[in-house]
Protein backbone atom coordinates (compact mmCIF):
# COMPACT_ATOMS: atom_id res chain seq x y z
CA UNK A 1 0.00 0.00 0.00
CA UNK A 2 2.78 2.42 0.87
CA UNK A 3 4.57 1.88 -2.47
CA UNK A 4 1.30 2.26 -4.38
CA UNK A 5 0.53 5.53 -2.59
CA UNK A 6 3.97 6.90 -3.42
CA UNK A 7 3.52 6.04 -7.11
CA UNK A 8 0.07 7.66 -7.03
CA UNK A 9 1.46 10.84 -5.47
CA UNK A 10 4.31 11.00 -7.98
CA UNK A 11 1.90 10.69 -10.88
CA UNK A 12 -0.32 13.40 -9.38
CA UNK A 13 2.64 15.81 -9.31
CA UNK A 14 3.58 14.87 -12.86
CA UNK A 15 0.16 15.44 -14.45
CA UNK A 16 -0.75 18.75 -12.83
CA UNK A 17 -1.12 20.61 -16.15
CA UNK A 18 -4.58 21.94 -17.09
CA UNK A 19 -4.36 20.29 -20.54
CA UNK A 20 -3.37 16.66 -21.12
CA UNK A 21 0.21 16.32 -22.34
CA UNK A 22 1.35 13.78 -24.91
CA UNK A 23 2.42 11.44 -22.11
CA UNK A 24 -0.98 11.76 -20.45
CA UNK A 25 -2.78 10.98 -23.70
CA UNK A 26 -0.65 7.87 -24.17
CA UNK A 27 -1.61 6.71 -20.67
CA UNK A 28 -5.29 7.52 -21.12
CA UNK A 29 -6.30 3.90 -21.88
CA UNK A 30 -4.97 2.96 -18.44
CA UNK A 31 -7.13 5.71 -16.96
CA UNK A 32 -10.16 4.06 -18.52
CA UNK A 33 -9.22 0.83 -16.77
CA UNK A 34 -8.86 2.76 -13.51
CA UNK A 35 -12.32 4.28 -14.06
CA UNK A 36 -13.82 0.84 -14.71
CA UNK A 37 -12.18 -0.54 -11.56
CA UNK A 38 -13.51 2.36 -9.46
CA UNK A 39 -17.00 1.90 -10.91
CA UNK A 40 -16.94 -1.83 -10.15
CA UNK A 41 -15.90 -1.02 -6.58
CA UNK A 42 -18.94 1.27 -6.14
CA UNK A 43 -21.41 -0.95 -8.01
CA UNK A 44 -22.30 -3.42 -5.19
CA UNK A 45 -23.18 -0.51 -2.91
CA UNK A 46 -25.25 1.27 -5.56
CA UNK A 47 -27.19 -1.89 -6.39
CA UNK A 48 -27.75 -2.74 -2.74
CA UNK A 49 -25.74 -5.96 -2.88
CA UNK A 50 -23.52 -4.60 -0.12
CA UNK A 51 -24.68 -2.21 2.58
CA UNK A 52 -22.52 0.59 3.89
CA UNK A 53 -22.12 0.35 7.65
CA UNK A 54 -23.95 3.10 9.49
CA UNK A 55 -22.16 4.58 12.51
CA UNK A 56 -24.17 5.39 15.67
CA UNK A 57 -23.57 9.13 15.08
CA UNK A 58 -23.30 11.34 11.98
CA UNK A 59 -20.14 10.91 9.91
CA UNK A 60 -18.37 13.70 8.00
CA UNK A 61 -15.76 12.47 5.52
CA UNK A 62 -12.93 14.85 4.63
CA UNK A 63 -10.89 14.03 1.55
CA UNK A 64 -9.67 15.10 -1.86
CA UNK A 65 -10.30 13.93 -5.41
CA UNK A 66 -6.69 14.39 -6.50
CA UNK A 67 -3.85 12.15 -5.40
CA UNK A 68 -0.91 13.55 -3.51
CA UNK A 69 -2.66 15.60 -0.85
CA UNK A 70 -4.52 18.89 -1.09
CA UNK A 71 -4.64 20.07 2.54
CA UNK A 72 -6.83 17.38 4.05
CA UNK A 73 -5.13 17.19 7.47
CA UNK A 74 -5.28 20.94 8.26
CA UNK A 75 -8.90 20.86 7.11
CA UNK A 76 -9.69 18.04 9.54
CA UNK A 77 -8.01 19.95 12.39
CA UNK A 78 -9.85 23.18 11.56
CA UNK A 79 -13.17 21.36 11.18
CA UNK A 80 -12.81 19.56 14.52
CA UNK A 81 -11.95 22.84 16.22
CA UNK A 82 -14.97 24.53 14.59
CA UNK A 83 -17.25 21.72 15.77
CA UNK A 84 -15.85 22.01 19.30
CA UNK A 85 -16.39 25.78 19.28
CA UNK A 86 -20.03 25.15 18.26
CA UNK A 87 -20.56 22.90 21.28
CA UNK A 88 -20.32 19.58 19.44
CA UNK A 89 -18.19 16.67 20.70
CA UNK A 90 -16.35 15.33 17.66
CA UNK A 91 -14.16 12.26 17.38
CA UNK A 92 -11.85 11.35 14.48
CA UNK A 93 -11.14 8.09 12.68
CA UNK A 94 -8.30 7.42 10.25
CA UNK A 95 -6.46 4.55 8.62
CA UNK A 96 -3.21 5.97 9.99
CA UNK A 97 -1.22 5.87 6.78
CA UNK A 98 2.46 4.95 7.20
CA UNK A 99 2.12 3.33 10.62
CA UNK A 100 3.41 -0.08 11.62
CA UNK A 101 0.54 -2.58 11.67
CA UNK A 102 -3.13 -2.20 10.85
CA UNK A 103 -4.87 -3.08 14.13
CA UNK A 104 -7.39 -0.84 15.85
CA UNK A 105 -5.66 1.63 18.16
CA UNK A 106 -6.57 4.68 20.15
CA UNK A 107 -4.31 7.70 19.78
CA UNK A 108 -3.16 9.22 23.06
CA UNK A 109 -0.46 11.69 24.13
CA UNK A 110 2.02 8.83 24.60
CA UNK A 111 1.43 7.43 21.08
CA UNK A 112 4.17 7.52 18.49
CA UNK A 113 3.81 8.35 14.82
CA UNK A 114 5.23 4.92 13.99
CA UNK A 115 2.39 3.26 15.92
CA UNK A 116 -0.60 5.39 14.88
CA UNK A 117 0.54 7.50 11.90
CA UNK A 118 1.83 11.06 11.79
CA UNK A 119 -1.43 12.72 10.75
CA UNK A 120 -3.70 11.11 13.40
CA UNK A 121 -1.13 11.95 16.09
CA UNK A 122 -0.98 15.57 14.93
CA UNK A 123 -4.79 15.81 14.81
CA UNK A 124 -5.02 14.55 18.39
CA UNK A 125 -2.30 16.92 19.61
CA UNK A 126 -3.84 19.96 17.95
CA UNK A 127 -7.48 19.30 18.88
CA UNK A 128 -7.51 17.07 21.96
CA UNK A 129 -10.35 15.14 20.31
CA UNK A 130 -10.45 11.34 20.64
CA UNK A 131 -8.85 9.68 17.61
CA UNK A 132 -8.91 6.01 16.62
CA UNK A 133 -7.02 4.42 13.75
CA UNK A 134 -7.78 1.18 11.96
CA UNK A 135 -7.70 -0.37 8.52
CA UNK A 136 -11.48 -0.80 8.58
CA UNK A 137 -13.12 2.57 9.13
CA UNK A 138 -16.40 1.07 10.33
CA UNK A 139 -14.62 -0.86 13.07
CA UNK A 140 -12.70 2.27 14.04
CA UNK A 141 -15.97 4.23 14.30
CA UNK A 142 -17.53 1.59 16.59
CA UNK A 143 -14.39 1.42 18.74
CA UNK A 144 -14.35 5.20 19.05
CA UNK A 145 -17.99 5.28 20.12
CA UNK A 146 -17.47 2.45 22.57
CA UNK A 147 -14.58 4.25 24.24
CA UNK A 148 -16.10 7.74 24.09
CA UNK A 149 -19.91 7.66 24.48
CA UNK A 150 -19.97 11.46 24.65
CA UNK A 151 -19.00 11.77 20.95
CA UNK A 152 -21.87 13.10 18.83
CA UNK A 153 -20.19 13.38 15.41
CA UNK A 154 -17.33 11.51 13.72
CA UNK A 155 -14.91 13.15 11.30
CA UNK A 156 -13.33 10.60 8.96
CA UNK A 157 -9.83 11.60 7.89
CA UNK A 158 -9.85 10.62 4.20
CA UNK A 159 -12.15 8.00 2.70
CA UNK A 160 -14.03 9.71 -0.14
CA UNK A 161 -13.39 6.69 -2.36
CA UNK A 162 -14.32 4.14 0.34
CA UNK A 163 -17.94 3.15 0.73
CA UNK A 164 -17.95 0.53 3.48
CA UNK A 165 -18.72 3.26 6.04
CA UNK A 166 -21.74 5.42 5.25
CA UNK A 167 -21.23 9.18 5.38
CA UNK A 168 -23.81 11.87 6.06
CA UNK A 169 -21.75 14.81 4.85
CA UNK A 170 -18.48 15.16 3.01
CA UNK A 171 -15.91 17.92 2.66
CA UNK A 172 -13.92 17.85 -0.58
CA UNK A 173 -10.66 19.80 -0.55
CA UNK A 174 -8.99 21.20 -3.67
CA UNK A 175 -5.65 22.99 -3.78
CA UNK A 176 -4.17 25.22 -6.50
CA UNK A 177 -3.93 22.24 -8.87
CA UNK A 178 -7.70 21.98 -9.13
CA UNK A 179 -8.47 18.88 -11.17
CA UNK A 180 -5.16 19.01 -13.05
CA UNK A 181 -5.60 17.82 -16.63
CA UNK A 182 -9.00 16.34 -15.78
CA UNK A 183 -7.91 12.73 -16.26
CA UNK A 184 -7.90 9.83 -13.84
CA UNK A 185 -4.78 8.03 -12.67
CA UNK A 186 -2.32 7.25 -14.12
CA UNK A 187 -2.81 9.75 -16.96
CA UNK A 188 -3.95 12.47 -14.56
CA UNK A 189 -4.16 13.22 -10.85
CA UNK A 190 -7.80 12.30 -10.24
CA UNK A 191 -8.92 9.37 -8.09
CA UNK A 192 -12.49 9.73 -9.37
CA UNK A 193 -14.14 11.79 -12.11
CA UNK A 194 -15.14 15.38 -11.42
CA UNK A 195 -18.85 15.69 -12.11
CA UNK A 196 -20.54 18.83 -13.39
CA UNK A 197 -22.02 19.55 -9.95
CA UNK A 198 -20.87 18.47 -6.48
CA UNK A 199 -22.59 15.39 -5.05
CA UNK A 200 -25.43 15.90 -2.58
CA UNK A 201 -24.36 16.90 0.95
CA UNK A 202 -20.92 17.95 -0.25
CA UNK A 203 -19.13 21.03 1.06
CA UNK A 204 -16.25 22.24 -1.10
CA UNK A 205 -13.18 23.91 0.36
CA UNK A 206 -10.36 25.48 -1.65
CA UNK A 207 -6.90 25.39 -0.09
CA UNK A 208 -5.87 28.04 -2.59
CA UNK A 209 -6.25 31.80 -3.10
CA UNK A 210 -9.41 31.23 -5.17
CA UNK A 211 -11.61 28.46 -6.57
CA UNK A 212 -9.70 26.15 -8.91
CA UNK A 213 -12.58 24.19 -10.47
CA UNK A 214 -16.17 25.03 -11.33
CA UNK A 215 -17.73 23.79 -8.10
CA UNK A 216 -18.98 26.52 -5.76
CA UNK A 217 -17.16 26.50 -2.45
CA UNK A 218 -15.33 28.44 0.22
CA UNK A 219 -11.69 29.50 0.36
CA UNK A 220 -9.64 28.63 3.43
CA UNK A 221 -7.62 31.32 5.19
CA UNK A 222 -3.99 30.22 5.44
CA UNK A 223 -1.01 31.64 7.28
CA UNK A 224 1.84 30.80 9.62
CA UNK A 225 1.21 31.01 13.39
CA UNK A 226 4.91 31.29 14.18
CA UNK A 227 7.72 29.04 15.36
CA UNK A 228 8.67 27.23 18.57
CA UNK A 229 11.61 25.00 19.51
CA UNK A 230 10.86 21.32 19.11
CA UNK A 231 11.41 20.47 22.78
CA UNK A 232 9.03 23.25 23.85
CA UNK A 233 6.46 22.22 21.24
CA UNK A 234 6.37 18.73 22.73
CA UNK A 235 5.88 20.39 26.12
CA UNK A 236 2.74 22.12 24.89
CA UNK A 237 4.13 25.57 24.06
CA UNK A 238 2.52 27.43 21.20
CA UNK A 239 4.21 28.85 18.15
CA UNK A 240 5.33 32.48 18.41
CA UNK A 241 5.32 34.95 15.50
CA UNK A 242 8.26 36.70 17.16
CA UNK A 243 10.36 33.54 17.13
CA UNK A 244 9.69 33.09 13.43
CA UNK A 245 10.51 36.72 12.62
CA UNK A 246 13.77 36.44 14.60
CA UNK A 247 14.96 33.91 12.03
CA UNK A 248 14.88 36.50 9.26
CA UNK A 249 18.30 37.24 7.87
CA UNK A 250 19.71 33.90 9.02
CA UNK A 251 20.50 30.97 6.75
CA UNK A 252 17.88 28.38 7.65
CA UNK A 253 17.04 24.94 6.28
CA UNK A 254 13.35 24.22 5.74
CA UNK A 255 12.49 20.51 5.72
CA UNK A 256 9.06 19.23 4.68
CA UNK A 257 7.96 15.61 4.30
CA UNK A 258 4.63 16.24 2.65
CA UNK A 259 2.89 15.84 -0.69
CA UNK A 260 3.26 19.53 -1.63
CA UNK A 261 6.37 20.85 0.19
CA UNK A 262 6.61 23.91 -2.06
CA UNK A 263 3.50 25.29 -0.37
CA UNK A 264 5.39 25.35 2.95
CA UNK A 265 8.50 26.87 1.37
CA UNK A 266 6.48 29.60 -0.34
CA UNK A 267 4.81 30.61 2.92
CA UNK A 268 8.18 30.84 4.67
CA UNK A 269 9.60 33.03 1.93
CA UNK A 270 6.49 35.22 2.08
CA UNK A 271 7.21 35.66 5.81
CA UNK A 272 10.57 37.17 4.89
CA UNK A 273 12.81 34.16 5.57
CA UNK A 274 15.77 33.12 3.47
CA UNK A 275 15.57 29.35 3.30
CA UNK A 276 17.41 26.39 1.87
CA UNK A 277 14.50 24.11 0.91
CA UNK A 278 14.76 20.42 1.75
CA UNK A 279 11.79 18.58 0.20
CA UNK A 280 11.34 15.06 1.56
CA UNK A 281 9.04 12.17 0.60
CA UNK A 282 5.56 12.36 2.07
CA UNK A 283 5.45 10.73 5.52
CA UNK A 284 9.26 10.70 5.70
CA UNK A 285 10.31 8.70 8.78
CA UNK A 286 13.32 10.75 10.03
CA UNK A 287 15.20 7.60 11.05
CA UNK A 288 18.31 9.63 10.26
CA UNK A 289 18.51 13.45 10.11
CA UNK A 290 18.17 14.50 6.45
CA UNK A 291 19.58 18.01 6.84
CA UNK A 292 23.23 18.95 6.30
CA UNK A 293 25.57 18.52 9.26
CA UNK A 294 26.46 22.21 9.03
CA UNK A 295 22.84 23.38 9.35
CA UNK A 296 22.31 25.83 12.22
CA UNK A 297 18.54 26.29 12.20
CA UNK A 298 16.06 23.80 10.75
CA UNK A 299 12.37 24.59 10.27
CA UNK A 300 9.90 21.70 10.38
CA UNK A 301 6.19 21.28 9.78
CA UNK A 302 4.10 19.95 12.67
CA UNK A 303 3.42 16.83 10.64
CA UNK A 304 7.16 16.14 10.61
CA UNK A 305 7.72 17.23 14.20
CA UNK A 306 5.53 14.42 15.58
CA UNK A 307 8.07 11.91 14.24
CA UNK A 308 11.00 13.44 16.13
CA UNK A 309 11.43 12.84 19.89
CA UNK A 310 11.73 15.84 22.23
CA UNK A 311 15.33 14.95 23.06
CA UNK A 312 16.27 15.54 19.41
CA UNK A 313 16.38 19.20 20.44
CA UNK A 314 16.98 18.83 24.18
CA UNK A 315 20.07 21.03 24.43
CA UNK A 316 19.24 24.73 24.14
CA UNK A 317 22.59 25.35 22.46
CA UNK A 318 22.55 22.25 20.26
CA UNK A 319 23.15 22.51 16.54
CA UNK A 320 21.10 22.48 14.57
CA UNK A 321 18.30 24.19 16.46
CA UNK A 322 15.03 22.50 15.48
CA UNK A 323 12.01 24.77 15.06
CA UNK A 324 8.40 23.73 14.58
CA UNK A 325 6.42 26.09 12.37
CA UNK A 326 2.70 26.11 13.11
CA UNK A 327 0.11 26.52 10.37
CA UNK A 328 -2.85 28.85 10.89
CA UNK A 329 -5.62 27.30 8.78
CA UNK A 330 -9.10 28.70 9.27
CA UNK A 331 -12.46 27.86 7.75
CA UNK A 332 -14.68 30.75 6.62
CA UNK A 333 -17.63 31.45 8.90
CA UNK A 334 -20.21 30.85 6.16
CA UNK A 335 -18.64 27.47 5.35
CA UNK A 336 -18.87 26.41 9.00
CA UNK A 337 -22.42 27.74 9.34
CA UNK A 338 -23.64 25.83 6.28
CA UNK A 339 -22.01 22.61 7.44
CA UNK A 340 -23.45 22.93 10.97
CA UNK A 341 -26.89 23.59 9.50
CA UNK A 342 -26.71 20.41 7.42
CA UNK A 343 -25.36 18.48 10.39
CA UNK A 344 -28.34 19.51 12.53
CA UNK A 345 -30.62 17.82 10.01
CA UNK A 346 -28.99 14.44 10.60
CA UNK A 347 -31.08 12.81 13.32
CA UNK A 348 -29.00 10.25 15.17
CA UNK A 349 -28.10 10.03 18.87
CA UNK A 350 -24.76 10.26 20.60
CA UNK A 351 -22.52 7.23 20.86
CA UNK A 352 -24.11 6.47 24.22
Amino acid sequence: MRAAARIEAALARLWWRPQPSLGARLLQPLSWLYRIGAALHRLPYRLGWRASQRAPVPVIVVGNLVAGGAGKTPTVIALVQALQAAGRRPGVISRGYGRQGSELRAVDPASTAAAVGDEPLLIHRRTGAPVWVGRRRGAAALALCGAHPEVDVIVADDGLQHHALARDLQVVVFDDRGAGNGLLLPAGPLRQPVTRHPPVNTHVLYNAPAATIGWPGATAVRGLRGAVRLRDWWGGAGASPGALHALRGRPVTAAAGMAAPQRFFTMLRSAGLTIEPLPLPDHYGFATPPWPAAARDVLLTEKDAVKLPPDADADADARPRLWVVGLDFRLPDDFVAALLDNLRRVQRPQCR
